[in-house]
């Protein structure tokens, strides 16, 4: 499939006790994702903790999914941030060797304008080497990007070629589909919605479940690029209670819960974000006996 359409997942990082990086389990963790349907990974992203990573780290995370991943998927890098200024020096002195695109989320805390917006991701645009995909997620940022805004920034800003679109709002997707030129990617950021997107012009997800259940989950979207809409949400609300679970006490602690359970990693979260409560830790773990 052409790059970046179907399912990407947003990499957690996985922790040793000591809240060190495992590099190890990241590396088992790109090879599952490999080995079983995903399309392309996303290095970085908030599902990763990057906030309470450093410099070096994030760097050695970089370094160590590139050699598991060999070549093999996309890569995509999260790199964004409320200081617009910040983010083109970053974009402009990065080492990107290896990765294909930039995700970068629009500027939370600061709630700019929708001009505001505009202006900052032209900003992203001229500094960036790499392709880029707007990352709109008001739940965390406490803005919207509009599909208004999205637009105008698709035809105005060659080099941004896509959005993550999280907004959970599918009657807003869908204006955004409908409005945008037909070869700029309008990707799910929202698990649950994900296959209206794709059914609706959507051109995939960039998913967490999916990092837990990436055969399962990237069938489905296969499925619903191809129009099999039957076959598609048959896996979808088959999925779609693990969805619930691993939000219900914030991402990345119910996937971390679920990719424990599966042997991939040990589940430790850092600060201020802790594990998933054994109550809720059970109730994932009986999902997935019983999937």
């Amino acid at each position: 499939m052409e790059a970046f359409i179907g399912t990407g997942v947003a990499l957690i990082t996985p922790f040793k006790e000591d809240l060190s990086v495992d590099t190890r389990a990241l590396t088992k963790l790109v090879k599952n994702q490999i080995e079983n349907g995903i399309e392309y990974l996303v290095v970085l992203g908030t599902t990763a903790e990057s906030a309470t990573l450093t410099h070096d780290e994030k760097e050695l995370i970089k370094d160590t999914v590139k050699e598991a991943n060999a070549g093999k998927l996309p890569l995509m890098l999260g790199i964004g941030g409320n200081n617009t200024a910040s983010v083109v020096e970053e974009l402009k002195t990065s080492n990107l060797e290896g990765f294909d695109a930039i995700l970068s989320v629009s500027p939370y805390y600061n709630k700019p304008t929708q001009e505001g917006i505009y202006r900052h991701f032209k900003a992203v645009s001229e500094a960036s080497p790499l392709p880029v995909v707007l990352y709109n997620v008001p739940g965390r940022t406490a803005s919207n990007v509009l599909p208004e805004t999205v637009n105008r920034i698709a035809r105005e800003c060659k080099n941004i070629i896509g959005v993550k679109e999280a907004a959970g709002d599918i009657v807003q997707a869908m204006r955004l589909i409908s409005l945008v030129p037909e070869d700029f990617k309008v990707i799910s950021g929202d698990d649950m919605i994900t296959l209206p997107m794709v059914l609706a012009g959507g051109k995939g997800v960039i998913s967490v479940i999916g990092q837990g259940l990436p055969q399962e989950f990237s069938d489905m979207v296969r499925a619903g690029l191809q129009g099999k809409v039957k076959e598609a949400y048959e896996l979808h609300y088959r999925i779609a209670p693990s969805i619930d679970l691993i939000f219900a006490e914030g991402n990345p602690a119910g996937i971390k819960a679920l990719l424990a359970k599966k042997g991939l990693v040990s589940n430790n979260l850092r600060l201020p974000l802790v594990e998933a409560s054994e109550v809720l830790t059970g109730r994932i773990n009986n999902f997935m006996e019983n999937f």
